[in-house]
């Protein structure tokens, strides 16, 4: 009998333990909203961050997005994008055996006509609900890490929404005076280049509270390939589907006589360290460093213009990828810990 009492008093202790180490740690509570809109269907980075945020406490996902590429785009050729990306992180986010299920949207399947002319979808709708939402106070956060086109659409749908939310974005070239461009770097960046016309409605036109994490700045969270097969694959089907995702497109690639080295850019990632991954105390993303700089125009080909009337904007120069891998690996042990 004490044997028994012994037993039950250890698994007593060891679900009071895993308690602390699954998604939510019972200190930890949401101190902010957010949104997370991005092309799941292409760059397997999305998928990271997409992970990451789902086991962050300080933050309530209100919903997820699944968006676009560009027509005919390398990763994902079909016509029904958007479709894909949302079944992709239904995907992933059935591997996590979330207690409180996050929704996932479908956004449009095609950019925007030009920047006044909004798309219709749920994902536009959803932006738009949780924006005006008055029954709280937490900051809300719309995580983009793709192109800008149910953000620019929901802004155009309704223009009042346009100063109640932070839009961090990954996506845009280099500002000369901050950064070289990379070696063979492409005529647009590529995530602009997804929308141009709504890069151009949300820098040009609206009054939307821009973070920008250029491609200079999203560049920087370069993991390797070693690290990813010993800290993230092992645990549990979440690891596996990532590190399998990113190792399908190295073969991918290397049937097209390419080569992706050892390391690979989780660019997207940003998107976790600056909204979850904030200072304790005067909440802010402490540890990275931005210059603030006038909302430059977007050209109709994806170029910067100087606008002496621009807004100000944060452009985002240094990353602490520290804490951004260090937090990630710790939250994929805690993850498979507590089951």
């Amino acid at each position: 009998m004490k044997r028994y009492a012994l037993l039950f008093f250890q698994y007593f202790v060891f679900c009071l333990l895993s308690y602390g180490q699954v998604q939510n740690p019972p200190l930890i509570t949401p101190r902010a909203r957010v949104i997370i809109d991005n092309d799941f269907s292409g760059d397997p980075d999305g998928l990271f961050q997409l992970a990451h945020l789902a086991l962050s406490p300080s933050v309530e996902i209100r919903g997820v997005i699944g968006s676009h590429l560009r027509p005919k785009d390398w990763f994902d050729s079909s016509d029904i994008q958007a479709v894909h990306a949302a079944a992709k992180a239904n995907a992933l986010l059935s591997t996590l055996h979330l207690k409180t299920r996050i929704p996932v949207f479908t956004g449009s399947n095609t950019a925007m006509p030009n920047d006044s002319t909004p798309v219709q979808s749920e994902a536009v709708d959803l932006i738009i609900r949780e924006t005006l939402r008055t029954d709280t106070k937490e900051p809300l956060y719309i995580l983009c890490g793709a192109g800008l086109t149910e953000v620019a659409s929901a802004v155009l749908k309704a223009p009042e929404i346009a100063g109640k939310f932070t839009l961090i974005w990954i996506g845009g070239p280099e500002y000369p005076d901050l950064a070289p461009a990379p070696p063979r770097a492409s005529g647009i960046e590529y995530n602009l280049n997804i929308d141009i016309a709504a890069a151009k409605l949300i820098f040009n036109r609206s009054a939307v509270n821009v973070w920008q994490v250029p491609r200079s700045t999203y560049r920087q969270p370069l993991i390797a390939y070693s690290e990813l097969i010993e800290k993230i694959k092992p645990y549990g089907e979440t690891g596996h589907l990532l590190v399998t995702a990113l190792e399908d497109l190295m073969l991918r690639v290397k049937k097209s006589e390419g080569n992706l080295g050892e390391t690979y850019i989780l660019g997207d990632s940003p998107l976790v360290l600056l909204s979850a991954l904030q200072s304790p105390y005067e909440p802010d993303p402490s540890s990275s460093a931005y210059v603030t700089k006038k909302a430059p125009r977007i050209d109709s080909e994806g170029a910067y213009e100087d606008n002496p009337d621009g807004r100000k904007i944060r452009v985002y120069v240094y990353l602490d990828t520290r804490l951004l891998f260090e937090d990630f690996f710790a939250k994929m042990k805690m993850l498979t810990r507590g089951r």
